[in-house]
């Protein structure tokens, strides 16, 4: 327990051009050694792309994307008393399952062949939005692992 008292939340805040938050998350996990602004260029130019393949807004893409990978249950690792380890079904809750949600659809993107990262984000975040694509079968997977664990619920 820590003696200071409790630290208080602080809310994400937003980026410059759509103010919204959840784009800055998603800046936020594209980033790497502090490059901010490559990151902003990166998510802006998937963003453009989302506009002229789809017609739509964009962010409802991304939005439609992060809430369909969205994981309501996954698994966590227990060790019994003799050794041996389980996974356990936990129920996962919103603002983990969006965390995930957008580290599962980088990580795809990131697998994804073509051109540059602008361009495979933008693949990858209209496939999520319409149902496909390898972040939702990468939370496909662990509802069946889940599920398939669904009897060892009770060492939760």
């Amino acid at each position: 327990m820590s003696r200071r008292g409790t630290a208080e939340k602080r809310t994400a805040k937003s980026d410059p051009i759509f103010r919204n938050r959840l784009v800055n998350m998603v800046v936020n996990r594209i980033m790497k050694d502090g490059k901010k602004s490559l990151a902003y260029q990166i998510l802006y130019r998937a963003v453009k792309k989302i506009q002229q393949k789809t017609g739509t807004n964009p962010l409802l893409v991304l939005r439609q994307a992060i809430r369909r990978v969205t994981p309501n249950i996954g698994v966590k690792t227990r060790r019994n008393k003799k050794g041996s380890t389980r996974k356990v079904p936990i129920e996962i809750g919103s603002k983990q399952g969006r965390a995930l949600a957008i580290r599962w659809l980088l990580e795809a993107s990131q697998k994804r062949p073509g051109r540059n990262m602008a361009f495979k984000l933008s693949s990858e975040l209209v496939d999520a939005a319409k149902g496909s694509g390898g972040a939702i079968r990468k939370k496909e997977a662990t509802h069946r692992m889940a599920e398939a664990n669904r009897a060892l619920a009770h060492f939760r």
